[in-house]
């Protein structure tokens, strides 16, 4: 047994595996270049930047044509920063007043990094993939190799200040156990990530940096904990758990269900139709939510109808007879678009974004349904419609309307905003189905930039409030016979995904990585005792207590809070 005291830290776990193995860190960031005059002219400071920039991006792009998916969609988003014509001209500005180029590209990226952070949001989320662009051509300027990913013949768990995004996506998973950071949060480019690669991750974690080589760690995903030098019996009960969950996976592809039979389909949350094979190869029944944002986003104009055509006939030939949910353009707040609304807006979370923002353009939402509409009468797959950022019965009705009179036979509406929630029973008389996005559902109904990592605390879908309003969505659906889905990250955790089918969920849809462990989790439960632990969840005062609540009852012990007469 080890002489050093055994510690826990916390942060925000990624899916709900488990790691047991020795620390390998990072090598750490690259100085801040000296401020002083350059001793060559302003344009062979020049020349050394544009060699370096080609050198990085080119590198970017070759990671990027190494893996697919998101992985390869961030990777040329940061080619594209690295070639940034704006940034280029500041730089060159600054080598202009004499500085070197390793000090003008630190200061110039640092103003743009700041700029995005000022932003909030999805763009402030960017920041430090910016940082890692800055690193790699100061890196390139100084002719050494960029700070990465150690060399290791032995597994190890990785743990970073940050990760960027182009080592996160080539990472060896034959040597990577698990991944701890300081910095990040649920949504930052290194979860999404981890999450797609299926890395057992915890971001955010306070005391990471303090974590030495060679100390032993347990890295349980599921609970949010890293355990440093744990004793013996904490390691035999991770490598137990290891074992089981390995074993556990292992069982096959079946359609999700709970123990007593209920059939829970599980389906998959996609980017694009590039993602469609990997879903599948996890056994997604469907698509629950298709973000078409990708069609729109970094585009000066709106996509034709025959580009959005092609894409949405690529997508729905991947699933024949199976259901796919596609959420219309999702834009505004975090993922602003020139052409739909590029007015300032002090608080752009609750201004012009989702379907607001759409109606305010509604020739760009009837081209999409147009779109949607081509590729449905060539497909053999079960095309569903839905809008997103819904607040009022009235938009409800407007969205129907509009989806209805271009052919399309399901439409209904995400779940986001807490007006919609508590007023699901009429919303989902207009409405072929409602689909809960936990994501923003709890960042409305806590007040909490899901996106700001000051509030992060608040987010978080076990929080009672939250929970209640999954359940109105759920007994509306119920009493109307009209499905409700699930397609935030909540859907992903395996103990609250349980939860959620309590309060009234039909179906659940998430990253294709986190389908096995959730498919794992509902066999182990009935559908009545479901309800009661959503009972359980409900009676807590907050989101922690009401998860360890569950958990205990799981594990057969009392509930810490009373069970009270909330369950659906």
């Amino acid at each position: 047994m080890s002489d050093i005291a055994t510690e826990t830290l916390t942060g925000a776990g990624i899916g709900q595996g488990i790691a047991l193995g020795r620390v390998l860190r990072m090598s750490a960031p690259l100085p801040e270049p000296a401020d002083e005059s350059s001793a060559r002219t302003p344009d062979e400071e020049r020349a050394r930047v544009a060699e370096a920039v080609a050198t990085v991006a080119a590198d970017l792009r070759a990671r990027a044509a190494a893996v697919s998916g998101t992985a390869a969609d961030v990777l040329e988003a940061q080619s594209m920063m690295a070639e940034d014509s704006t940034l280029a001209d500041d730089v060159s500005q600054r080598i202009s007043t004499g500085k070197t180029a390793e000090r003008a590209v630190f200061e110039g990226f640092a103003v743009f990094r700041d700029m995005l952070i000022d932003l909030g949001g999805y763009m402030g989320e960017r920041a430090s993939d910016l940082d890692d662009v800055a690193q790699r051509v100061i890196a390139a300027l100084a002719g050494r190799p960029a700070p990465g990913v150690p060399d290791s013949d032995e597994p190890y768990v990785l743990v970073a200040h940050d990760l960027a995004p182009a080592d996160t996506a080539l990472l060896d998973l034959t040597k990577v156990l698990g991944l701890v950071t300081r910095e990040g949060g649920p949504t930052s480019h290194t979860a999404i990530l981890a999450r797609e690669k299926a890395i057992v991750a915890i971001v955010g974690v306070a005391g990471a940096d303090a974590l030495a080589d060679g100390s032993e760690v347990i890295v349980d995903a599921g609970a949010g904990t890293v355990t440093v030098a744990p004793d013996e019996a904490q390691r035999a009960d991770a490598q137990r758990r290891i074992d089981e969950r390995a074993s556990a996976l292992a069982g096959g592809l079946e359609p999700g269900a709970l123990a007593d039979g209920t059939p829970i389909p599980l389906l998959a949350n996609l980017g694009s139709p590039d993602g469609s094979q990997k879903a599948l190869e996890a056994g997604a029944e469907g698509v629950g939510l298709f973000r078409t944002e990708f069609l729109f986003l970094e585009q000066r104009m709106a996509p034709t109808v025959e580009q959005q055509r092609e894409q949405y006939t690529r997508l729905l030939a991947d699933f024949p007879g199976k259901k796919v949910v596609v959420r219309v353009l999702d834009a505004g707040a975090d993922k602003p678009l020139e052409f739909l609304n590029d007015a300032h807006e002090d608080n752009p979370a609750l201004g012009l974004r989702g379907l607001r923002s759409l109606r305010a353009n509604e020739d760009i939402l009837r081209e999409q349904l147009t779109a949607l509409a081509d590729a449905d009468a060539v497909s053999e797959a079960d095309l569903w419609v839905m809008a997103p950022m819904v607040a009022t019965v009235e938009e409800t009705r407007y969205f129907v309307r509009l989806a209805t009179e271009y052919g399309l036979k399901t439409a209904g509406v995400m779940v986001e905003v807490p007006s919609a929630a508590l007023l699901a029973d009429r919303v989902l008389r207009e409405a072929a189905f409602a689909s809960i996005g936990t994501n923003d559902l709890t960042q409305y109904t806590l007040a909490a930039d899901r996106l700001l990592g000051s509030v992060a605390a608040y987010q978080s879908p076990w929080h009672p409030a939250v929970l209640r309003l999954i359940g109105e969505v759920g007994r509306a659906g119920t009493a109307a016979d009209k499905p409700v889905g699930i397609c935030g990250e909540a859907a992903a955790d395996p103990l609250l995904a349980v939860v959620l089918v309590g309060l009234g969920a039909t179906t659940l849809s998430m990253s294709p990585a986190a389908i096995a462990d959730v498919r794992l989790s509902l066999r182990q439960h009935t559908l009545d005792q479901a309800k009661r632990l959503a009972g359980i969840a409900l009676a807590a005062d907050g989101a922690v207590e009401a998860r360890d609540a569950v958990r205990a009852a799981i594990a057969g012990e009392a509930p810490t809070t009373p069970e009270r007469d909330e369950a659906p």
